[in-house]
C-alpha cells in the first residue's frame, strides 16, 4: 500500500510541477482563430505512447466543440498528410522533441501549407521539436515512475493533463454547453446524462 501511495505522490508532484506559462492562453487564442473562425481543425499527432494520448486529445477536443483529427505521423507519409487543410493547427507531442517521425511531419507540413502554426508538447525546451513550434507547452520534465526509468509513465499522465487544460479553456470560450454536449455524444451513460433535465 505504501508504495502504491508513493507513486500517486509521485504523479500529482509531477503534475504540480508543469510549467504553466502565458502560451496556454495563446494556444487557445490561435485554436479557436483556426477552427471557431477560419473553420479549419486541429490535427493533432505523436508517436508510440504519446500518440496515445494525442489520439485521445483530438476525440476529447472533438466531443467538446472544437473539430479534432489525430494524424499518424507515419500514415501520414503514406497519403495521410492529405488531411491537412490551410486553416487547421497541428499539435505534436513527444517528450523528447527528437521524435523522427514527428520531424519529418513538420516538414511534409511546410511543403504542402508552410503557414500552418505548431503546437509542441515536449520535456525538453532545448529539442529540434520545440525550437520549430509555434507555441510551446512544456511537461516539466519528471521523473518516470517506471522503476527502470524509461516506460512512458509520469511523463504520460501530465501529457494527459495539459491536454485536458486546453480542453477546458476552449470550452469556457466558445460557450459550450450541456445541450451542446448531448447533440455530440448520444449513446452510452454520459450522453443519457447530458441530456437528463436537472
Amino acid at each position: 500500500m505504501e508504495k502504491v501511495k508513493d507513486i500517486f505522490r509521485r504523479e500529482a508532484e509531477a503534475i504540480k510541477n508543469i510549467p504553466v506559462n502565458g502560451f496556454y492562453e495563446d494556444v487557445v487564442d490561435a485554436i479557436y482563430e483556426r477552427v471557431h473562425i477560419q473553420k479549419g481543425k486541429v490535427i493533432t499527432s505523436g508517436m508510440g505512447k504519446a500518440g496515445q494520448i494525442a489520439h485521445n486529445i483530438a476525440t476529447t477536443l472533438s466531443s467538446t466543440g472544437t473539430p479534432a483529427i489525430f494524424l499518424h505521423p507515419s500514415e501520414a507519409q503514406h497519403g495521410d498528410l492529405g488531411v491537412i487543410q490551410k486553416s487547421d493547427i497541428l499539435l505534436c507531442i513527444s517528450n523528447s522533441g527528437k521524435t523522427r517521425e514527428i520531424l519529418e511531419l513538420l516538414d511534409l507540413k511546410a511543403s504542402l501549407y508552410d503557414k500552418i502554426p505548431v503546437i509542441v508538447i515536449t520535456s525538453d525546451p532545448e529539442s529540434e521539436l520545440a525550437h520549430r513550434s509555434d507555441f510551446l507547452l512544456l511537461t516539466g520534465n519528471p521523473d518516470e515512475v517506471c522503476i527502470l526509468g524509461l516506460t512512458p509513465t509520469t511523463s504520460t499522465t501530465v501529457m494527459t493533463v495539459i491536454g485536458d487544460a486546453i480542453v477546458v479553456l476552449l470550452e469556457e470560450k466558445i460557450g459550450f454547453t450541456r445541450m451542446d454536449y448531448a447533440k455530440r455524444h448520444h449513446g452510452g451513460y454520459l450522453g443519457k446524462k447530458s441530456r437528463d433535465e436537472h
